[in-house]
């Protein structure tokens, strides 16, 4: 075997997550809004590589937070692609903060296949939680979206993709046996416990992610490193002064709650 074939053989299998947040018919220059028509460009692509026996990179789809654009526009986009996805909520949100999902349209997502995960209850960072606090944000939140929901949850999305060996635990101790973080990578098949996700950004082109689910391509190790370098500006800078320069460089917008993406 020569070492295209062994490169290859050692990549066969392996799923890639995706990270959406909000979707809008309009134009945005806050990153972490992706334009509806530029996702169904997206689907279009995922179909494909999911139905191609071929595909070495299979996309899985997730989103954060909850909005309500997640069921006005992704729900239909992804049932005419016949692709399920994970939806993951900040429960404390839900019915009660405006431009986010209510407890009806969490029911008819799991309804359709796609699968209701916790992601806080408020959207804190779960590393500046004590004790009470992250039995709050984790089994609090499990308990009242299995309530709602009427379903078993067992995924937790980290808010801000922030943890540490005491988060970990307390994910494990709250019952979930899948915990989803920021970190861009290719997953076994099946995945195990920690799962990573790449967050796509509006500026994202198709040609972009096409070339991203080539054979051998070097676009996701790249990522990878771009990931190491500011996990290590946040270490230096503290999340606080970090958060407000992510902010700057990915145009947030003055309506959207600093906590909601802290600084991913």
């Amino acid at each position: 075997m020569n070492q295209h074939q062994t490169d290859q053989s050692q990549t066969r299998s392996q799923r890639l997550y995706l990270l959406y947040h909000e979707l809008r018919p309009g134009k945005s220059d806050y990153s972490y809004i992706v334009n509806t028509r530029e996702f169904e460009q997206h689907l279009d692509l995922f179909q494909k590589l999911r139905e191609n026996e071929a595909t070495i990179l299979r996309p899985e789809i997730t989103f954060d937070d909850g909005h309500i654009s997640n069921f006005e526009f992704a729900s239909s986009a992804l049932q005419s692609h016949h692709i399920k996805a994970h939806f993951f909520i900040t429960v404390g949100w839900t019915g009660k903060r405006p431009g986010y999902m209510g407890w009806e349209q969490l029911r008819e997502l799991q309804q359709a296949g796609h699968i209701i995960g916790a992601h806080g209850w408020t959207h804190t960072l779960l590393t500046h939680c004590n004790e009470k606090e992250l039995h709050h944000e984790l089994s609090d939140a499990r308990l009242a979206l299995e309530q709602k929901v009427g379903a078993p949850i067992t995924t937790m999305s980290l808010p801000g993709g922030r943890y540490n060996r005491r988060v970990l635990a307390a994910c494990r101790q709250a019952g979930y046996t899948q915990i989803f973080t920021s970190a861009p990578k290719a997953e076994p098949e099946p995945p195990g416990q920690m799962i990573g996700r790449l967050n796509i950004r509006g500026d994202m082109s198709l040609e972009w992610l096409s070339r991203l689910f080539q054979p051998l391509s070097n676009i996701l190790p790249g990522l990878e490193r771009q990931y190491q370098r500011k996990e290590t500006a946040k270490s230096l800078l503290g999340d606080r002064l970090y958060a407000k320069l992510w902010a700057i460089l990915n145009r947030k917008e003055s309506e959207t709650d600093a906590g909601e993406v802290a600084g991913q």
